[in-house]
């Protein structure tokens, strides 16, 4: 665990160096940065200084250190008291059973000391996300615990059915696996969906891996009872994911066509079918449009219902930060977190949020404030919640690696009034990275973004501990404590935004809506899933021996690969290539990658691949990026640095040359320096 840990939060904390402070510090860290931006303002004033953006630049350096600092020492706390919530080993979830996510351990006022399908699947989620991204055979258990445990509450009947009679939507279990009999709001429909996903990204791994028996065998058969219940039920109402509103659901249908697209994928790379998720996948995606409101200007958060809200709602934020896929581009039809349906919403949400909340008062559109569920909510007071807060942050971190990755932002008439908050003056039009447009659109919103994270770390305890909800009045802690859901979203957007994301799901082949859509549905396959034992050493293909180092040493930089091979596992067809670049910069100046093949722009430095800065620090000049090449690939690059004015600076010759891996490995990193 520990070396898992500290591979995983170093991906995290940009300071290579940074000693973690305790928590308690925060408690002044953050009125103290706002004092110093204050006295920066007032520096200028007296001294007449002519540059608003330099005091701009400042602010924008105070918050990203504070947020630095935040993220250094919440992280191992978020960790450690998420798989405290997991039995049956973790210490405050006494008497669940192993690979039992226990919602808070809180009992009283009120008791959340029951699993729901839906948090443990996100909170699974983000710890196979973890895992995938630095192996840890503590967490692997965990994960193994987690699936067998699913397994056997598959089977459990309840209010809701049994295993291929309904039972799969029931939404809460006692915690040592029994059903839950009490009056509740269900079904809830999303909970298998969420489910699968996470398996399947599991499954993934291990396929990845050489380990697609175990994949077969033990995995697909649950994730094959929540595929056959999502296309059975997709076009059924159910409750939402408050557990208030029956209806149809945004977060609950997202969930769904996500789910049967990569379900489908994963069918083909274990040799089977899932042809049901093939003829309805498409009508999911059909039904996701109906959400959007064109004459509101945001998602509709619920449907088929009549429940007197506006419809605004963090359902919607959530959605879109499920659905993002680090493959796509800022589509609308999927909701992607850049898509211009998806930031007019996150504005709508957000600004509803402003005026009602007193810690929110006076704050200006286009600047971070609390977020709650929906404006209406009266549920504990209807108060912020840390999870939608950190929701509002991941969105904007998402649509920083789309931008960064694509090179270049589109603003549409829909999406304008976002960025109108950030920057007046921007007009409608897509503005390529070497614009000084795309730098300010660009760095104000990754401004933004860590403004949300700031008010996690502004109102979270001094210990570290997140609850689900902050006072609306004075951000004090309320509702249940140590909410497993407020970790996970907290790891996630931690990481989205040090650039670490999740395995594609698919979405570049599945955003096409059909031109005719029709409310069906489909009865797949159930199926008792095995709880049997798990194989033991199932370890990523880099600890065998077969893994080679390759350098290649061009000019005064050098390349360094490391892929691996083995017999047990298909060759990658495409291998994920990840640039390290170390080169000192100034404000307003990106690094570029040029090169010969179209993703690098064909050596047109207009459409070079610009590489992200979010790792830069004094002490570690890092631009990095990654992108997807074809196995075999030959490549010749150079770095250019493009100054806010578009002014092109190539670094010296040679050429840098790279052949990506053509063996198992689906990654590989290539470490350079300016030459």
């Amino acid at each position: 665990m520990e070396a898992m840990a500290s591979a995983f939060f170093s991906s995290l904390i940009p300071y290579a160096s940074f000693n973690l402070t305790s928590a308690a510090a925060h408690s002044i860290m953050y009125p103290l940065s706002s004092l110093l931006v204050m006295g920066s303002l007032a520096i200028q004033a007296v001294l007449s200084l002519p540059d608003p953006s330099r005091v701009k630049e400042r602010e924008a350096e105070i918050l990203k250190r504070s947020v630095d600092s935040f993220i250094a020492t919440e992280s191992p706390i978020a960790l450690a008291d998420m798989l405290c919530n997991i039995g049956s080993s973790g210490a405050c979830a006494s008497g669940a059973s192993s690979g039992i996510v226990v919602a808070s351990p809180a009992k009283v006022n009120p008791n959340y000391f029951y699993t729901w399908t839906r948090d443990s699947a996100l909170t699974f989620k983000c710890i196979v996300d973890t895992f995938v991204n630095s192996y840890s055979a503590s967490l692997q258990t965990e994960i193994e615990n987690y699936i067998s445990s699913q397994a056997y509450l598959q089977t459990v009947s309840n209010p809701s059915g049994g295993l291929s009679s309904g039972g799969l939507g029931e939404p809460k279990f006692n915690v040592d696996e029994t059903a839950f009999t009490g009056s509740w709001g269900r079904p809830q429909r999303d909970g298998p969906a969420l489910r699968a996903t996470a398996l399947i990204t599991y499954s993934k791994w291990l396929i990845n891996n050489g380990y697609t028996s175990t994949a077969s065998s033990l995995v697909w058969p649950i994730i094959q009872n929540d595929l056959s219940y999502v296309t059975q039920y997709w076009n059924n109402t159910g409750y939402d994911l408050w557990e208030e509103v029956s209806g149809s659901s945004f977060f609950t249908v997202a969930a769904q066509h996500r789910a049967l697209v990569e379900g489908s994928a994963l069918a083909a790379l274990l040799g089977k079918s899932c042809t049901y998720c093939d003829s309805q996948a498409p009508q999911v995606l059909c039904f996701l449009q109906t959400f959007w409101g064109s004459s509101q200007g945001y998602i509709l958060a619920n449907t088929n219902q009549n429940n007197g809200r506006t419809g605004k709602d963090a359902n919607t934020l959530l959605g879109a930060i499920h659905q993002f896929d680090p493959a796509a581009g800022c589509d609308a039809t999927t909701f992607q977190p850049c898509s211009d349906r998806a930031l007019a919403n996150h504005k709508v949400v957000t600004d509803s949020f402003r005026s009602i909340y007193t810690i929110n008062s006076g704050i200006a559109e286009g600047t971070a404030v609390a977020v709650g569920r929906y404006p209406e909510d009266s549920y504990q007071g209807g108060n912020p919640w840390y999870l939608n807060t950190l929701a509002a942050a991941e969105q904007l971190y998402d649509a920083l690696y789309t931008w960064n990755k694509q090179g270049y932002i589109t603003v549409t008439s829909t999406s304008l009034a976002f960025f109108k908050d950030l920057s007046s003056s921007v007009t409608a039009g897509t503005y390529a990275s070497s614009t000084s447009t795309y730098t300010t659109l660009y760095n104000a919103v990754k401004t933004y973004a860590d403004g949300y994270m700031n008010i996690v770390a502004t109102y979270a305890q001094s210990n570290g501990s997140l609850a689900e909800q902050f006072s609306r009045s004075n951000g004090a802690p309320l509702s249940a404590y140590d909410l497993t859901w407020s970790y996970a979203a907290f790891l996630t957007a931690a990481a989205r935004r040090a650039g670490v994301v999740p395995y594609s799901w698919g979405e570049p082949t599945a955003s096409s809506v059909p031109s005719v859509c029709s409310s069906t549905s489909a009865i797949g396959t159930y199926s008792t899933a095995s709880t049997g034992s798990w194989p033991a050493n199932q370890t990523p293909i880099s600890g065998g021996s077969s893994a080679t180092t390759t350098t290649t040493t061009t000019g005064t930089g050098s390349s360094t690969s490391t892929s691996t091979a083995t017999s047990s596992c298909a060759a990658a067809t495409s291998v994920a290539v990840t640039f390290d670049e170390i080169v000192t910069t100034t404000y307003g100046q990106t690094i570029k990658i040029a090169g010969n093949v179209d993703i690098l722009g064909n050596w047109n430095t207009a459409n070079a691949y610009a590489l992200s800065a979010s790792s830069y620090t004094s002490s570690n000049h890092l631009w990095d990026g990654t992108i997807s090449f074809a196995a075999g690939t030959v490549i010749q690059y150079k770095y250019i640095n493009v100054a806010s004015d578009g002014t092109v600076t190539w670094e010296a010759d040679p050429n840098h040359t790279y052949t990506v891996p053509a063996t198992c490995a689906t990654a590989a990193t290539i470490n350079n320096t300016w030459q």
